[in-house]
């Protein structure tokens, strides 16, 4: 990304409480760190800064100047860059910084997230899905361009699942590029290390990456606001603890909004090549967080496209030139180093954009396209149908205040908020990021910028609702139709969404909340810095003595209640598999290809996946966002699993059925077999038929070799 714009001489801390969550960063964050971070755009008090006089106007946020002072110059007099004031005011001092404090306050507002650090993690199949992940591809990473195995170096296929068949992940939440990044930290420490990293991390880099976008637009204040009330809200945090890909795939929410802002400004080849890094790095992330990125983008740079060149006049030149001088004399970045109104400079710089996004989305979208040739990424239209209704976020809860505020005994308010699937998120934005996005509306109104922020905002959050609407419990569905079995509304936009060909992948519809967050942060800055700028002390005092605290109750997640934890590693009951190298299949009971749709089999193990991460023996399971088709009837054609699949419903095989499946299992080297939880009567008799006898128990675990 490119470096925010540099600071100048350091500004006066605010003087007045900033506002959001910018109080569960230590004290001093908002003043000190604000101090040595760029002068704010030269715009109203409180407003979302206008665009620069030759920019066009629209889109969500149109693009402002950024008036920033050089470090090394003072009123235009050069300084010395010497000693340890000069070395603090320093803009990259500044971001340093604030990262940290970002940090510590995720951590914080995570807790006992960090506490995880001692081996364990929450006992959920996805969790241990992203450390597999990790896994995997430091695993692919580690033997690229070798010969040692067939796929070996090619992450969106694996042998280690479903085996022998294999299974497509071309639609899986491998995360290929955070997997890349991690790897050397799993190659020395483990996958778990690199998963307890990323997790660790993630919510200070939301803030951070949501403070560079909004920095763009609002004061210091405002901007440290905007990224706290972003990245350590309770959607994210909830993400973060239990679904890594969104929360990854998050990052590049605002990463884009910063670079089409900057290319908004300043069409060029290199501006072009960030923003398509960006956005084809999302999807080696996440590819849900990809189609919000590019409906982001296209909400940005479309009506930038589509507005007319403005006309350059004699004056207009000339009042252009006194502007440049002016920030040439307090040696500030010049808002346009290139001008905007020529349509061809616009058009070769999204070009290159688009160009670059292709190529380095390019593995991801192969991948993708293999799979769904093969039969890989098909579901039944009545399956999808009905899976799209249970997803859908609700109101008033939606808009109301997070079930956070369940933590510090305020239960009653909490009650507001209700979801039918409490295991898959938490969509709500909060009461009091919602307050302060409608203050900071209400305060830009005459702003194009603030009204193109409201709607986004508001058109996700109806996006979130999904195919029905439920209000206090209860559902509603206007204009109903009748869609492949399910009752769907025409009058919710996400009706007409997953219609849209190559989205009909898009299940969950409330992670479309996330995309809203980004304008309800940039709204609420606003309104921080209207209150500092242009409130009585008086108001900003009682505005921050009751917005303030209810933004730092409502911040973060601690995990879901009650929920178990697990540990990492298993060494008593490992210790045997891994020092066997002959690379033989293990089964685990219950035994089953889950994840998302279809599903075959029973639930499985969530220990199952840690555990083949150390020893590295093929699993006959496997867990994937998609079970592929192919996959399915390569397993079911084997009679061992077909009839291990009956015998788990309670049903029995005949003695030449189990003698079939004996000979099978010899064939396909199923070398161990654990079982996980205790074993229905249809199953050990199953597994004693077909030549398995008890080896030995430990962590829990029953094991059976081969008689």
């Amino acid at each position: 990304m490119p470096a925010a714009p540099a600071g100048g001489v350091a500004a006066p801390a605010p003087a007045a409480p900033a506002g959001g969550i910018a109080a569960t960063l230590p004290a001093g964050t908002v003043g000190g760190i604000a101090a040595t971070l760029p002068d704010a755009p030269a715009a109203p008090a409180g407003r979302i800064a206008a665009p620069a006089p030759a920019a066009p106007a629209g889109g969500i946020a149109a693009p402002v100047p950024a008036g920033a002072g050089s470090a090394g110059t003072a009123n235009g007099q050069p300084r010395a860059d010497r000693g340890p004031r000069s070395l603090v005011s320093r803009p990259v001092v500044g971001h340093v910084v604030l990262l940290g404090c970002y940090l510590a306050a995720g951590i914080a507002v995570t807790w006992p997230r960090a506490a995880y650090l001692t081996g364990r993690v929450p006992a959920v199949r996805d969790v241990s899905s992203y450390v597999w992940d990790l896994w995997w591809v430091a695993h692919q990473a580690a033997h690229l361009g070798t010969h040692q195995a067939a796929h070996l170096g090619n992450p969106w296929f694996t042998s280690q699942l479903a085996a022998p068949a294999g299974i497509q992940l071309g639609y899986d939440t491998t995360m290929p590029l955070a997997g890349l990044v991690m790897a050397p930290v799993t190659l020395m420490a483990g996958p778990a290390a690199s998963f307890f990293l990323l997790t660790i991390a993630m919510p200070g880099l939301l803030c951070y990456v949501m403070y560079r976008a909004a920095r763009l637009r609002l004061r210091p204040a405002g901007a440290i606001t905007a990224g706290a009330l972003f990245g350590l809200s309770s959607m994210l945090a909830w993400q973060d603890w239990y679904h890594l890909n969104i929360a990854a795939g998050t990052l590049a929410l605002p990463m884009t909004m910063e670079a089409a802002v900057r290319l908004r400004r300043c069409p060029s080849r290199r501006q072009g090549i960030i923003l398509g890094a960006v956005i084809g790095g999302s999807v080696l992330v996440n590819q849900e967080s990809a189609v919000m990125v590019v409906i982001l983008a296209g909400l940005m740079l479309i009506p930038w496209l589509a507005r007319p060149p403005a006309r350059q006049t004699p004056a207009s030149q000339a009042r252009a030139r006194q502007t440049l001088a002016r920030q040439t004399l307090a040696r500030q970045h010049p808002a346009r180093q290139h001008p905007a109104s020529q349509a061809p400079a616009r058009l070769a710089s999204l070009a290159v954009g688009v160009l670059v996004a292709v190529v380095i989305a390019s593995p991801q979208l192969l991948a993708m396209a293999q799979q769904a040739r093969a039969g890989g990424a098909a579901a039944g239209p009545h399956l999808l149908a009905a899976n799209y209704g249970r997803y859908g976020a609700q109101l008033p809860g939606l808009f109301g205040p997070s079930p956070r505020l369940s933590d510090s005994g305020l239960s009653g308010l909490a009650a507001a908020y209700r979801y039918r699937q409490p295991a898959e998120g938490v969509p709500t934005f909060g009461l009091a990021l919602t307050a302060l996005a409608l203050a900071g509306l209400a305060v830009s109104w005459r702003r194009r910028c603030a009204r193109s922020l409201a709607a986004c905002w508001l058109g996700c959050a109806a996006l979130a609702l999904g195919t029905t609407l439920y209000i206090g419990g209860r559902q509603y569905v206007p204009l109903a139709e009748a869609w492949h079995g399910a009752r769907v509304s025409l009058a919710l936009p996400y009706t007409c969404l997953i219609r849209l060909p190559g989205l009909q992948a898009l299940r969950e519809a409330d992670r479309l909340a996330v995309l809203g967050l980004v304008p309800a942060a940039l709204l609420a800055g606003s309104a921080v810095d209207w209150l500092r700028d242009r409130a009585r002390p008086a108001v900003a005092a009682a505005l921050a003595l009751t917005v303030l605290p209810l933004a730092v109750l409502e911040a973060g997640w601690s995990g879901q209640p009650g929920q178990p934890t697990m540990r990492t590693t298993l060494p008593a009951l490992d210790r045997p598999i891994a020092a066997d190298q002959s690379g033989s299949i293990v089964l685990d009971i219950p035994f089953g290809l889950r994840g998302g749709l279809p599903l075959y089999g029973r639930p499985i193990s969530p220990r199952a996946l840690l555990l083949a991460t150390a020893d590295g023996h093929p699993r006959a399971i496997s867990y994937t966002s998609w079970v592929p088709a192919p996959t399915a009837a390569a397993i079911t054609a084997h009679a061992f699993y077909r009839h291990l699949t009956a015998a788990q419903h309670g049903r029995r095989s005949s003695p030449g059925q189990q003698a079939a499946a004996q000979r099978d299992a010899r064939r396909m080297d199923i070398g161990w077999v654990l079982a996980w939880d205790r074993l229905r009567p249809a199953v050990s008799r199953y597994l004693a038929a077909t030549g398995f006898r008890f080896s030995y128990r430990a962590d829990g675990v029953s094991v059976y070799r081969p008689g």
